[in-house]
C-alpha cells in the first residue's frame, strides 16, 4: 500500500508541472501588442490631428482623470471645449491577426451630458498621416459607443472588408450613466466574436450571420410548397368516438321538483300551474367528442433551408489589414468624455485582469460621482434661488416704474384738463 500511494503522489505531481508548464507557455505565447495608461511620456507615442483646425472646430484633450475617479493620479485623455471634432492617433508595432485572436479593449468614463457625439475608438492599417487623421481616414475596426438624444445609445462594431466598412446588424446598447465603463472586443479565427462590457459578455456570434460581408450560407427555397398531406394539427377529434343515443334530446332546463303549487293559486283566476323551470344537471351541452394526439401530427410547415448557390466562403474573412494604428476620432455636442486603458493584444484572459485591476477602485468612483453630484445639485439649487430672487427685484423694479408713470399720465391729464377749461372761461 505504501509503495501505490508514494507511485499516485508522483503522477499527481508530474501532473501538476504539466499544468503549470502548460500555463507558462501559454502565458508567453500570448502577446501585448499595445497598451497605453496614459502615464508619464504618452505625449511621445501619440499624435493630435490638425483636422477642423482651420476651420475652427477641432477640439483638444486634456490629461486628467476627469472631475470624479477612483484613483486621481490614474489619467487619461479627456475631450475639451463644446460642439467639436477631436482626433488624436498612436502607431503601434504592427499586429497581423491571421491564425490569432484579436483582443481590442479601452475604458471611457462619458463625464457629460453628451446630448449628441461618439465615444468609440479605431484602428487603422496602412499608412496614416497623424497629423491629418480625421473622419475620412480608412479604417479597420470602429468599436464602442454612440449616443444622441433619448433613443440612439448604440454600441458600434464596424469591420473593413475589401475596402468596404460593414456595421454589425445587432442592435447593442451602450451604458449612459457617468462612471468609467470598459468595452472588450475579441475576433477570433474561427470568424466568431464576442463583445464585453466591464468584463463580462454582452453578446456573442460569428461573422458569417452577423455582418452582411458575404451572402448567407442557407437560404429558403421559395419554390417550396408544403405537402398536401402535411398535418399541422396536434390534436383531432376522436373517430372511434360515437355520440350516446338520445344524447341529443336531453332537454336543457326542467320543472324544478321540489317546487310546489302556492295554497293561494286559483287555477280560474291564475290558470294551470306549472313548476319554475332550473337547469337540467343531465344536461351537458352540444356533443363534441373527445380530442385525441394526432398520430399523423409533423408540427407547423416551415420553409425549407437550402445551400445559398452564390456563397462562396472565405477562409480569411475574420482577418483584417494589418493593424498599424489606434486613434480616438469623435464628435461631440459636449465635450468631457475621459478615454483611458487601450488595450491591443491576443489574450481575453489578460484584458480581463485588467478591468479587475483598474475596478478595484470601483467603490470609491461611485462615491466620488456621488459627491460630485451633490455638490452640482447644490449649486444649481442655489442658482435657481439667486435667479428667482432677481427675477423678482426686476418685478418690483418693473412695477414701480408702472405705477410712476400712471401716477405721472394722471397728472398730465389733470392738468390739460383745468387748462382747457381755464381758457374756455376766457
Amino acid at each position: 500500500m505504501r509503495v501505490e500511494r508514494s507511485a499516485f503522489q508522483f503522477k499527481f505531481m508530474a501532473l501538476v508541472l504539466l499544468l503549470v508548464l502548460f500555463s507558462v507557455l501559454n502565458l508567453a505565447s500570448s502577446e501585448i501588442i499595445f497598451e497605453e495608461r496614459f502615464d508619464d511620456g504618452w505625449q511621445s507615442r501619440w499624435v493630435k490631428s490638425d483636422w477642423k483646425k482651420s476651420e475652427g472646430k477641432a477640439g483638444s484633450f486634456k490629461h486628467t482623470a476627469g472631475s470624479w475617479s477612483g484613483d486621481p493620479d490614474d489619467k487619461g485623455l479627456q475631450t475639451t471645449t463644446d460642439a467639436r471634432h477631436f482626433a488624436i492617433s498612436a502607431k503601434i508595432p504592427e499586429f497581423n491577426n491571421k491564425n490569432r485572436t484579436l483582443v481590442l479593449q479601452y475604458s471611457v468614463k462619458i463625464e457629460q451630458d453628451i446630448e449628441c457625439g461618439g465615444a468609440y475608438i479605431k484602428l487603422m492599417s496602412g499608412y496614416v498621416n497623424q497629423k491629418k487623421f480625421g473622419g475620412d481616414t480608412p479604417y479597420s475596426v470602429m468599436f464602442g459607443p454612440d449616443i444622441c438624444g433619448t433613443q440612439t445609445k448604440k454600441l458600434h462594431v464596424i469591420l473593413s472588408y475589401q475596402g468596404q466598412n460593414y456595421p454589425l446588424k445587432k442592435d447593442l446598447q451602450c451604458e449612459t450613466d457617468k462612471l468609467t465603463h470598459f468595452y472588450t472586443f475579441v475576433l477570433r479565427p474561427d470568424a466568431s466574436y464576442s463583445i464585453l462590457i466591464d468584463g463580462r459578455e454582452r453578446d456573442s456570434g460569428s461573422m458569417y450571420t452577423d455582418w452582411d460581408i458575404l451572402p448567407p450560407r442557407k437560404i429558403k427555397d421559395v419554390t417550396a410548397k408544403k405537402p398536401t398531406d402535411w398535418e399541422e394539427k396536434e390534436y383531432i377529434e376522436d373517430p372511434n368516438q360515437v355520440k350516446p343515443e338520445g344524447y341529443d334530446s336531453i332537454p336543457r332546463e326542467i320543472p324544478d321538483p321540489k317546487a310546489k303549487q302556492p295554497d293561494t293559486w286559483d287555477e280560474d283566476e291564475d290558470g294551470i300551474w306549472r313548476a319554475p323551470k332550473i337547469p337540467n344537471p343531465a344536461y351537458k351541452g352540444p356533443w363534441k367528442p373527445k380530442k385525441i394526439k394526432n398520430p399523423n401530427y409533423k408540427g407547423k410547415w416551415k420553409i425549407p433551408w437550402i445551400d445559398n448557390p452564390e456563397f462562396e466562403d472565405d477562409p480569411d474573412l475574420y482577418v483584417l489589414k494589418s493593424i498599424k494604428y489606434v486613434g480616438i476620432e469623435v464628435w461631440q455636442v459636449k465635450a468631457g468624455a475621459v478615454f483611458d486603458n487601450i488595450l491591443i493584444c491576443d489574450d481575453p484572459e489578460y484584458a480581463k485582469d485588467v478591468v479587475q485591476e483598474v475596478f478595484t477602485n470601483r467603490e470609491m468612483e461611485k462615491e466620488a460621482l456621488e459627491e460630485a453630484e451633490k455638490i452640482k445639485k447644490a449649486r444649481e439649487e442655489e442658482e435657481a434661488q439667486r435667479a428667482r430672487e432677481e427675477g423678482e427685484k426686476r418685478k418690483r423694479e418693473r412695477g414701480y416704474d408702472r405705477r410712476r408713470r400712471d401716477k405721472d399720465h394722471y397728472r398730465d391729464r389733470y392738468r390739460k384738463r383745468h387748462y382747457d377749461d381755464y381758457h374756455d372761461e376766457l
